[in-house]
């Protein structure tokens, strides 16, 4: 049978678990051959408390009939990352999707934190390894796809618009690799290799799943207590929205662009593996209208999920009339050049 990426080679950096082993696994269904990179191997994890390994991702490909190649890779190492580029070049002399998902800043992230009680050893180490990793890895695997005149480049991130993400190291990071995407388009704009960011929406990720004490089986019953919860995705959903761009002949079109999930399963119209199509925000804001319409003021998930949403919004033009009445709401007023919070 002929699928849409057959004949192509794909690197997913950070394969391990969550949206990097979702992008491997539908990568891989799309009909690509996947390697499948990652610090954590059996018998060695690299992320403390977290099971997950790279070869339980191919093999996860290969059981549902996908070529998969399991490879340990530390992305921050300019020499593992060359010869990965060296065999991926000797074994299959060509690179068709490069997809940067390197991450596991989840415990480096300390929410609630000012920027000026901030452990700078560990937001210099978090920048290594979830940014500097990135342009390590597009800075010796890139080579081959311009050589060849076609390719994929796919920065994950967590956001796709301008605003702030709760904390500045977490925003710091999922800015900088929007920006690295966007900067790498401008330097391939003549060698038909494109460069794109990409966000999830609330993904249910093992660790997710873990911290609601549910499994991907029963996760809805989550969802009683956290309402927002049952908007989430899984990690297959984002693997179908970058095999729907590797598989878009015109994708050069979104070249440096920030996209989301949501929006790209509305453009190619694609669906959850369980027949739902989420739009994370999206849906959100129906559920918050009401709420910011009533004279009555905002219970506390509801509060939280518009200053999340006033955030993320307030710096695109787009989505400025929304920022504003969830300012209001919220009893913010205007300083400067955005809306803050009166304290």
């Amino acid at each position: 049978m002929t699928t849409p990426l057959s004949g192509q080679v794909a690197l997913v950096a950070g394969a391990t678990r969550a949206a990097g082993r979702g992008i491997a696994i539908e990568l891989a269904a799309a009909g690509a051959k996947v390697y499948c990179t990652g610090r954590s191997v059996r018998g060695a994890p690299a992320t403390a408390g977290r099971p997950e390994t790279i070869e339980e991702t191919a093999e996860m490909i290969e059981a549902a009939g996908g070529r998969a190649v399991a490879v340990r890779v530390d992305h921050q190492v300019e020499a593992e990352v060359e010869a990965l580029a060296a065999r991926i070049a000797a074994d299959d002399g060509r690179l068709d999707i490069l997809v940067n998902d390197v991450w596991g800043g989840d415990t480096a992230i300390a929410w609630g934190a000012s920027f000026w009680s901030l452990d700078i050893a560990a937001v210099r180490g978090l920048l290594d390894q979830a940014v500097m990793s990135h342009l390590i890895t597009a800075r010796r695997l890139a080579p081959m796809m311009v050589a060849a005149k076609r390719g994929l480049i796919v920065e994950v991130t967590d956001g796709a618009l301008n605003g702030y993400r709760g904390q500045l190291l977490y925003d710091l990071v999922k800015a900088s690799v929007i920006r690295l995407a966007y900067a790498m388009a401008w330097d391939l704009a003549r060698t038909g290799v494109t460069a794109v960011a990409i966000s999830p929406g609330f993904l249910r990720s093992e660790a997710i799943l873990d911290g609601f004490g549910v499994t991907e089986a029963n996760w809805r019953a989550a969802a009683e207590d956290r309402p927002d919860f049952a908007l989430s995705e899984t990690p297959r959903y984002i693997g179908r929205a970058i095999a729907a761009l590797a598989a878009d002949p015109q994708v050069r079109r979104k070249a440096g662009a920030s996209l989301s999930v949501g929006d790209l399963a509305d453009e190619y119209g694609f669906d959850d593996v369980d027949g739902r199509r989420p739009h994370f925000w999206r849906e959100v804001e129906a559920w918050l209208e009401p709420q910011i319409a009533a004279a009555e003021p905002l219970d506390g998930r509801a509060r939280f999920m518009a200053e999340a949403g006033y955030m993320s919004r307030h710096l695109t033009p787009s989505r400025a009339e929304t920022a504003r009445r969830y300012a209001a709401k919220l009893g913010w007023t205007r300083l400067g050049a955005g809306l803050q919070p009166i304290v």
